[in-house]
């Protein structure tokens, strides 16, 4: 099976019981083609069993049309297509925020010079 990571829009998320069975769907809008959609495509796509708590707790927070980073995994449905099963999903705004903070923090802290140097003098 694919691996397949994508930044969508979030629309909605579906949790849905019945004997015993538990699922989560997950709901999310990418461009429009301008052919079948003019306002955002649709995609609706099932979680995976060991992800349904996570996936349904990290939608909980979310607003709509807020971007997210969706990790899917692709498996073979029937006539060859691809039917992609959702196995994580955080905000772009979380995930992004984490990859620059250890730069913002090394851009704060002045220059350590390296061996000994005399301070230059000052001025009076």
């Amino acid at each position: 099976m694919a691996r397949s990571i994508m930044e969508v829009a979030f629309l909605s998320a579906e949790k849905v019981e019945f004997d015993n069975v538990k699922l989560v769907k997950l709901f999310v809008g990418d461009e429009p083609d301008g052919k079948r959609d003019l306002g955002i495509s649709i995609l609706s796509m099932n979680v995976a069993e060991e992800a349904l708590d996570e996936v349904w707790a990290a939608c909980e927070g979310l607003d709509v049309l807020e971007p997210i980073r969706v990790t899917t995994e692709i498996e073979r449905g029937s006539k060859n297509t691809g039917k992609f099963i959702v196995l994580h999903v955080e905000p772009v705004k979380a995930a992004t925020a984490q990859a620059h903070k250890p730069t913002q923090q090394s851009a704060q802290q002045p220059a350590k010079p390296a061996g000994t140097q005399p301070e230059p003098a000052k001025a009076n």
